[in-house]
């Protein structure tokens, strides 16, 4: 199945986006390796399959919406009272602050590849800083598309989560991995 020309809206409950983090430092036992959600994220995908440098993405998320879906490892289960204090982290001055900046942004600047196979190059804006950013995606058999980015948070000012007087961390890079199933068979 090809992704064929066209305008897509992405977004959930049909497309899905995660951010996945690891932990690090001598006390990284104690701690999850977290997979975040944003709940609350609108996209556009312009496809033009010939001229793939003329296609392009744009997606924006709610900070806020960002939620706790896993935790693994840690020396205990991660619990409900632990995922709302993440959450309360997470939207804090010196991770997302949320307050003043309720939206991150990506717009795409240049696009390579097949619909199988691409890559798609953009700005990334988070904590109104703005880098640039390479995803690298792919389409399923099913038409499913899938890709990945990984980044590091202080390159957007965000400090990584630490406890223990430093001895747990959360590490600095983070992956941001969206599916967006059925899309080509749209």
């Amino acid at each position: 199945m090809t992704l064929s020309d066209g305008t897509y809206r992405i977004g959930p409950p049909d497309a899905r986006l995660l951010i996945r983090t690891s932990r690090t430092g001598l006390g990284r036992r104690a701690g999850h390796d977290l997979t975040l959600e944003a709940t609350r994220w609108s996209g556009e995908v312009v496809v033009v399959a010939d001229a793939p440098e003329r296609s392009s993405v744009s997606v924006t998320i709610e900070t806020r919406s960002l939620d706790v879906r896993e935790g693994t490892g840690g020396l205990k289960p991660l619990t409900d009272g632990d995922r709302a204090d993440i959450k309360r982290t997470l939207e804090g001055k010196g991770q997302l602050h949320t307050a003043e900046h309720p939206t991150i942004a990506f717009r795409s600047t240049h696009v390579t590849g097949t619909p199988q196979s691409f890559e798609i190059t953009g700005d990334l804006t988070i904590k109104g800083r703005t880098h640039p950013v390479t995803v690298h995606g792919s389409a399923d058999p099913d038409g499913t598309l899938r890709g990945s980015a990984s980044f590091t948070q202080s390159t957007w000012g965000i400090k990584p989560y630490t406890a223990f007087l430093g001895a747990l961390k959360l590490a600095d890079e983070v992956r941001v991995e969206f599916i967006c199933p059925g899309v080509a068979g749209r």
